[in-house]
């Protein structure tokens, strides 16, 4: 047998794009580097918006996006799916994020990110009629800023990658009735926001 015939019985399939996230990801660990562009494709979008809203600095998030999923290639060989590779992609995420906020704000408490919440809704005042999509964005993006951390990262995930209660939990390392709770306060100060 030639070398060529003998490369060829050890090329494998490629990996169909509507393969499930833990597939690919196995399949990137054994060697499959297509399998890996589909997960980045299909994630890419999420993870960044995921992150920018986290961080709400351009340079910092993709510095965060290049480190979650070099972490990801990191360890494509010793993955095993316990949890849905999207849960495991995001508790990488969320670490960043966590260790991206005691740097930035190692002194903030709830009372400091309370006055900064009242402070910013007095800045601007909004005319009573209706918002244009652009200014609703724009306010609830400073809502999502203002937040506490552990609030804000628990809502994200919940809108915007509609991971359960017990998924979240596992990522930020509190119980069920704790991610409820702090999607609630969340839910109570976006609303809070937008009240004419």
């Amino acid at each position: 047998m030639g070398l060529s015939r003998c490369k060829e019985s050890f090329t494998l399939a490629p990996m169909s794009t509507d393969s499930a996230d833990e597939d690919l990801m196995l399949a990137y660990g054994r060697g499959d580097a297509a399998a890996f562009d589909v997960l980045y494709e299909r994630h890419r979008g999420p993870l960044f918006r995921f992150l920018l809203r986290g961080l709400s600095n351009r340079a910092t998030a993709e510095e965060c996006f290049q480190e979650v999923w070099g972490r990801v290639i990191g360890a494509r060989e010793r993955y095993r799916p316990e949890a849905k590779f999207s849960t495991w992609m995001y508790q990488i995420a969320n670490n960043l994020l966590i260790d991206q906020y005691r740097r930035a704000k190692p002194e903030t408490d709830g009372e400091a990110a309370e006055s900064i919440f009242e402070r910013s809704e007095s800045d601007e005042p909004q005319p009573e009629k209706a918002l244009s999509e652009f200014e609703q964005r724009r306010r609830f993006q400073r809502v999502l800023e203002e937040l506490p951390d552990e609030q804000r990262v628990a809502i994200q995930l919940r809108l915007e990658q509609q991971l359960s209660l017990e998924e979240i939990g596992r990522m930020t390392e509190a119980g069920r009735e704790t991610v409820k709770s702090r999607i609630r306060y969340a839910l109570a100060r976006i609303r809070k926001a937008f009240d004419p």
